[in-house]
């Protein structure tokens, strides 16, 4: 990626994330989809109700990858092979031994945390039977995204790609086979989900393992180099904190959801696997940015790398407010496809209406936030998201809704809590000497 048109490498690259992205987000929605369908709102909403939780479990981790694969990228772009090698090997043991000690946790600490949540009485059990499963095993999804992690750092976003269109038909398969032919309850398809996800995660490891070049994964060399988790903290850390810290507002945002009831916990279920869907352009163009300033600014190509930030912000900024045009036309029939009950349809596209518009904020937000951890730069979109989305969104929430007694609270928090980080990482991109930031030989 620091070499030939911007825009090309920009979107190549971007691409087969996208389609990536697409599959693996069919993961729980196919299981919401199949479940609403085949064993009714009850397991709808117990799926749903899972979602917040499930990310701030393994959102810490991911964001602690996403700095591994900036490291990578930056080592690789400066055709460092030896340190890239290390880089590689200790990303794999933290995703290894922390990912089995994430599904320890999460199987017995599960229940406790629903109660906290206030999770209806009536899918308190479904809730816990599904996610129990789903966390027993998540650390194959975390192998995955630190293998996927390290091949996309290197410049291939294609043979993630293929893994994930192999695990998401699986997926299909099996929730289709477990739920509509042998019967089984809503933890068939958290089941369905582990075994396509391990699935993925034994393909990714393969392919690392048959590499032929700097990038080959090799048993022997496993292990914690404290050089480079030293490195791979300073640059993950930040984004893994930001992804907890955003994730557990948004259980609290969650516990207020269960609070109106299970035709709330439905609907609004069903609206976030649509927007999921919807905003994974913006997300792979992110990605793609993160990845492109990484390579470039450890090739010193400074220039190139401000010329591809503007380009992928300007991408991913048009792209959001186009899908949030798309779902404002097409939202019934979208929400519809996951329930049938006009109660949970009309709270999903009520948060559809207040969101969707203001689309643009979000994946400005984002795309600064990507521009600047490929600049080594990640703490200051984790205290930008702190504030906003952490702070003043638990608060603004906590005051409102008792005052209120309205669910419309919960909708609004999102855009204005959007607009503000927006405003704040744009003031510091245009002002701050990002693309300085990082010496190769100071790290």
């Amino acid at each position: 990626m620091t070499e030939g048109p911007i825009a090309g490498a920009i979107v190549r690259f971007a691409v087969p994330l996208f389609l990536g992205n697409l599959f693996q987000q069919m993961y729980n929605s196919v299981d919401s989809l199949i479940v609403g369908n085949f064993l009714g709102n009850s397991a709808l909403a117990a799926v749903s109700a899972t979602g917040t939780l499930i990310q701030l479990m393994i959102g810490f981790f991911q964001g602690v990858f996403i700095g591994a694969g900036v490291v990578v990228a930056r080592y690789f772009g400066a055709k460092l092979n030896t340190p890239m090698r290390q880089a590689i090997h200790t990303t794999f043991t933290i995703a290894l031994v922390f990912g089995i000690l994430l599904s320890i946790v999460g199987v017995l600490f599960t229940p406790t945390i629903l109660d906290w949540m206030g999770t209806p009485d009536d899918i308190f059990e479904m809730t816990v039977s599904y996610i129990r499963v789903y966390l027993a095993g998540v650390f194959s999804m975390i192998l995955y995204n630190a293998c996927t992690g390290i091949l996309q750092a290197v410049g291939d976003s294609k043979h993630p790609l293929y893994f994930l269109i192999i695990s998401s038909l699986t997926n299909v398969a099996l929730d289709l086979l477990f739920i509509a032919v042998f019967g089984w309850g809503v933890f068939s398809a958290a089941l369905a989900t582990v075994l396509a996800q391990l699935l993925s995660a034994v393909l990714c490891v393969s392919r690392l393992l048959r590499a032929k070049d700097e990038t080959r994964l090799r048993l022997k060399y496993l292990g914690f180099d404290r050089d480079m988790v030293r490195q791979i903290l300073n640059f993950g850390l930040p984004s893994g904190l930001q992804n907890s810290i955003i994730n557990f507002a948004n259980v609290i945002v969650q516990s207020n959801v269960n609070s109106f009831g299970t035709m709330a916990v439905a609907g609004l279920g069903a609206y976030g696997k649509i927007d999921g869907f919807a905003f994974l352009p913006v997300t792979s163009f992110n990605a793609a940015m993160t990845t492109f300033i990484g390579q470039n600014l450890g090739a010193k190509e400074y220039e190139r790398a401000r010329r591809g930030s503007r380009f992928g912000l300007s991408c991913a900024i048009i792209i959001a407010e186009l899908i949030g045009g798309i779902l404002m036309l097409f939202g019934p029939t979208l929400i519809a496809a996951f329930t049938n009950e006009p109660e949970a349809i009309a709270y999903g596209l009520d948060k559809l209406y207040v969101s969707a518009p203001f689309y643009f904020l979000l994946a400005a937000s984002h795309g600064f936030s990507a521009v600047l951890r490929g600049a080594g730069k990640a703490k200051v979109p984790m205290l930008v998201m702190l504030g906003c989305w952490c702070v003043f969104r638990v608060t603004f929430i906590s005051v409102m809704v008792p005052l209120t007694h309205s669910i419309k609270v919960l909708y609004w928090v999102y855009p204005i809590t959007w607009s503000m980080s927006a405003v704040i990482l744009l003031v510091y991109y245009l002002r701050a000497d990002w693309v300085h930031g990082l010496d190769l030989q100071k790290i």
